[in-house]
């Protein structure tokens, strides 16, 4: 199954807080605004700022801030922050080696898909992910949503 994790989530909900804000925030007002825990907050925001999503200001007057407008903050780049680079198999990993790869007949065919994934996270903005989706103008995405037989009320 492909899923990210909990801090992953709880990273995207910190940078769209940092969105709506236009001036610095403390990891303090963070955690206040996101309903999160202030040593998570903390940790996440230094995690960001290595990755150089966010900058870090000291100083009594200091805080964080968005290093760049939410819409070229993209979902690919959130999780390839918190999570590492976007890989469904093995062989489509950028360091991944499988002992079975000379011999595999299925791993052009993973690492298209691998490739179409972060194709489609590299589309989603910041911006896209703070936007309810009843908004978006994805009427697949609403239909799958909407429909009984989709997967996730099969779980």
């Amino acid at each position: 199954m492909l899923k990210m994790s909990k801090l992953t989530d709880y990273g995207t909900l910190v940078l769209a807080q940092l969105a709506k804000e236009s001036k610095l925030s403390s990891a303090h007002k963070v955690a206040r605004a996101t309903h999160l825990g202030q040593p998570t907050v903390s940790k996440l925001l230094k995690t960001l700022a290595h990755a150089g999503l966010v900058i870090s200001e000291r100083g009594a007057q200091g805080g964080y801030t968005l290093a760049r407008p939410a819409i070229e903050i993209s979902a690919a780049e959130i999780i390839d922050a918190l999570e590492g680079p976007v890989a469904i198999t093995e062989c489509s990993s950028i360091k991944g080696h499988c002992d079975l790869q000379s011999n595999c007949q299925v791993a052009t065919a993973w690492q298209k898909i691998n490739f179409g994934i972060r194709r489609a996270l590299s589309e989603v903005s910041l911006v896209d992910l703070q936007t309810p989706v009843e908004l978006l103008a994805t009427p697949n995405l609403k239909a799958y949503l909407a429909s009984p037989t989709n997967l996730k009320g099969q779980q």
